[in-house]
């Protein structure tokens, strides 16, 4: 008899061997195939891994229950691709599989249908388990014969009548009305909710004030929201295709010959902002699908993958696009799922990182536009980067990986400067299109004097709103006040479980914590009794308060940050109302510094060029130079020039010298010397070892300096340099006291050998929680 190692995408997450059901053909269980199993007195959904040699010692193996579909849903190169995941971060099988599946493929609430009058109609996972042998013979038959079959998702979801916000706040509510406040709260946070889910998180005497909100249609009930589709994103057709200029073919003759040579190759696409590489991209991807093979075309963030969407749709009328990301309804990313484990052509896909684990059949051309934007790495749940994950897949499938920027990670830079990958270079830009002027605000000398703007920086907004034409405005700081002062005590208003200042939401009427969401309604009293309270700080809902004050009247700001794009499909839509110049000024956080393209716009304004440039972080200039070009490049891309306005409290700092002359090549010359002398990545792997514990444990500390010592004892054995534990720069986060180590090591395995005996003394520890992140781009 066949025995079956099942990997559990669920608790325990373990891998457990299992025996082939007696009642069935050997064929009928593969690997990448789901199945029912028994686990303790219930069943679980595992995931076939492999063919066992033998059993384990001493054991008597207990059978798989049922097949939960005819073919397997994953295939050999999938299972590879989980199983290196699995290896890379020191995790268990199932818990990878866990975190790459949709939910309702890894669910155990599954069912089957029977078309014979002797059994129920629908047999569950656990009913069919419990059968005698001679019954399940008989199923075996039926199920050979089609007249049993596996019901799929429950088809309730989508019939569901789900609640949504129609307008942003404030809302049209008194605010005495508590209960519709909470649904209004609660809807802002979560997106479009079931009824059914809103009662059951809300409670039944949520009703009424549902009810009444519909009746006000501040609240509308319908069918689940699709807002991704082509109707939806309200795509024109393209009219005329465009010519490429002579960069662009150059270009595309490299990487055309990488693409057919079917072998692994990686591209790095080094081309200005405007310089044409969308274009670049779909080029390559026409011949991708016309020599069979599938394309993954990426972007770091929803707004820049539903533009590319348009752009891919626009290019292939008629062609099934398919776009997938996080924010998706579940049902959604399920049908996608399925769908493309089933097709046997060639697909193409965009999407955002978590793309790459769709099951895509043979994949010729994976593309990561903005390669350096951090959003390609992932640090919750499952820690990965994309780039690691397409370098696997482009392996697998003998693809070609393309990079694009006009800002490279420097990792990537100096990767093509050691000859490991291979760079086209873009250095104009397409059309009439100019690089703008970038000049520098001291604010030492010249200070705001509305808002958050210089004088110069008005007086050239006015002018430009003045001239007809468009200008963005660019503050990484959501919300109204990232500080609410008390003028009684002199305290500022603290979160309690993350010891940061609550921001102030003005159109809410709430302080709100950014990290762990924590909310209290405003006006209210300090912990001193007074009231008296002074906003310190701007964000970009002040920006917007004092431009409507500012500029003429019907001049129009949009403001385009995660507060205002939180109702589906308002992202398209204030994209879209400024590309066709319904409005002159775009005020937002860094959702608006890349991949957009508004010909008409001439200014960009940046009241903090500081913000983030002295965080405790290795790449913090890096970051900053690459938000700033980024940035700055959203001006003059038609045919008047641009100008861009940084302001800035240093500007002597390195940095604004290489963002003022585009220069990249500068800027990385001088970061890698930095970075050289320093040893920090690309000269050394780096971990992020993070450490917890309660707040209120006493003995958390000592606990964790001991650990602390541990690692240095072993790092020293291994060649791995420790950093720490020490108090993390964020130091307290949802009610846990954080520290953190820096693991330098010449190579990733000594690196984890260091880690994994930490883990191995945890147990003594079940109050802390460590966990690892390699090649950490946070370091928060």
């Amino acid at each position: 008899m066949k025995l079956w190692h099942v990997a559990l995408p669920c608790a325990p997450f373990s891998i457990l061997t299992y025996a082939h059901p007696a009642c069935l053909p050997a064929e009928s269980i593969r690997p990448g195939q789901r199945v029912v199993v028994p686990l303790g007195r219930s069943t679980r959904l595992g995931i076939v891994v492999r063919e066992a040699v033998d059993a384990p010692p001493n054991v008597t193996l207990r059978e798989i229950v049922w097949p939960a579909e005819r073919e397997a849903l994953l295939d050999a190169r999938y299972m590879e691709l989980a199983d290196n995941l699995a290896t890379r971060q020191m995790s268990e099988l199932g818990k990878i599989l866990e975190a790459l599946l949709p939910a309702a493929v890894r669910s155990v609430r599954i069912s089957f249908r029977v078309f014979d009058p002797r059994y129920p109609a629908r047999l569950s996972g656990a009913e069919l388990g419990a059968l005698c042998a001679q019954d399940r013979v008989e199923l075996a038959r039926l199920w050979d014969e089609g007249r049993m079959q596996v019901v799929a998702r429950c088809t309730a979801e989508k019939e569901q009548e789900y609640c949504f916000l129609t307008q942003d706040p404030p809302w049209p509510v008194r605010p005495s009305a508590k209960r519709q406040i909470e649904v209004l709260e609660y809807l802002w946070d979560n997106g479009p909710t079931s009824r059914t889910e809103l009662v059951a998180d809300l409670g039944s005497g949520v009703a009424q004030a549902l009810n009444t909100l519909v009746a006000n249609a501040v609240v509308s009930i319908g069918p689940p929201p699709v807002v991704d589709e082509p109707e939806v994103c309200a795509i024109d057709v393209q009219e005329n295709v465009p010519e490429l200029s002579a960069e662009q073919s150059v270009c595309l003759d490299d990487l055309y010959a990488a693409l057919d040579s079917g072998q692994p190759a990686t591209r790095l696409v080094f081309g200005v902002t405007g310089s044409g590489k969308t274009l670049v991209y779909l080029k390559l991807a026409e011949r991708a699908l016309a020599s069979g093979r599938s394309v993954l075309l990426l972007a770091p963030e929803v707004a820049l993958a539903c533009h590319l969407y348009k752009a891919v749709v626009r290019h292939f009328p008629g062609l099934n696009v398919r776009l997938y990301h996080g924010y998706q309804q579940p049902s959604r990313r399920e049908d996608t799922f399925r769908e493309l484990a089933a097709s046997a052509g060639p697909e193409l896909v965009v999407g955002t990182r978590s793309a790459l684990f769709l099951p895509v059949g043979q994949v010729g051309l994976i593309v990561l536009d903005e390669e350096h934007d951090s959003s390609f790495k992932q640090e919750e749940r499952l820690p990965y980067q994309a780039k690691e994950v397409a370098h696997f897949r482009a392996r697998q499938d003998g693809a070609l990986l393309v990079l694009g920027s006009a800002t490279p990670d420097v990792k990537t830079f100096q990767a093509v400067e050691q000859g490991l990958i291979t760079s086209v270079c873009m250095e104009h830009r397409v059309g009439d299109g100019t690089l703008p002027e970038i000049a520098l605000v001291d604010l030492r000398n010249e200070r705001p004097s509305v808002g958050p703007l210089t004088p110069t920086a008005a007086a050239a907004l006015t002018a430009t709103v003045k001239a007809g034409d468009q200008a963005i405005i660019m503050l990484n700081r959501r919300g109204y006040a990232p500080l609410m002062y008390c003028l009684d005590c002199g305290a500022v208003m603290r979160c309690p479980h993350c010891d940061v200042g609550l921001t102030y939401h003005k159109n809410r009427e709430r302080l709100v914590c950014h990290y762990c969401g924590e909310s209290r309604e405003f006006p209210c009293r300090c912990t001193c009794g007074g009231s008296n309270f002074l906003p310190m700080g701007e964000g970009t809902e002040s920006i917007e308060e004092t431009l409507n004050v500012l500029l003429p009247a019907g001049t129009g700001v949009l403001r385009l940050d995660r507060d205002s794009t939180r109702r589906p499909g308002r992202m398209e839509e204030i994209l879209d109302s400024f590309a066709r110049q319904e409005a002159q000024v775009l005020v937002g956080t860094q959702m608006l510094s890349k991949g957009h393209h508004f010909p008409n716009v001439t200014l960009v304004a940046v009241p903090d060029g500081d913000m983030g440039l002295n965080l405790p972080d290795y790449r913090a200039a890096e970051r900053t130079f690459q938000l700033l070009v980024q940035v700055a490049g959203r001006a003059g891309r038609g045919e008047k020039p641009g100008r861009v306005l940084i302001q800035t409290r240093d500007p002597n700092h390195y940095c604004w010298k290489f963002v003022r002359e585009n220069d990249y090549r500068g800027f990385f010359a001088r970061e890698v010397e930095l970075r050289r002398k320093y040893g920090y990545p690309p000269f050394t792997r780096l971990g992020l070892v993070r450490m917890s514990h309660p707040v209120d444990w006493a003995e958390g500390e000592t606990r964790i300096m001991e650990l602390g010592s541990i690692l240095m004892d072993l790092g020293m054995k291994l060649g791995v340099r420790v950093l720490g534990p020490a108090p993390s720069p964020l130091a307290m986060l949802r009610g846990r006291k954080r520290y953190q180590c820096l693991l330098k090591g010449k190579d990733w395995p000594s690196v984890r050998r260091v880690f994994a005996h930490l883990k191995s003394r945890l147990s003594q520890h079940s109050k802390i929680r460590v966990s690892l992140d390699l090649d950490p781009v946070n370091m928060l």
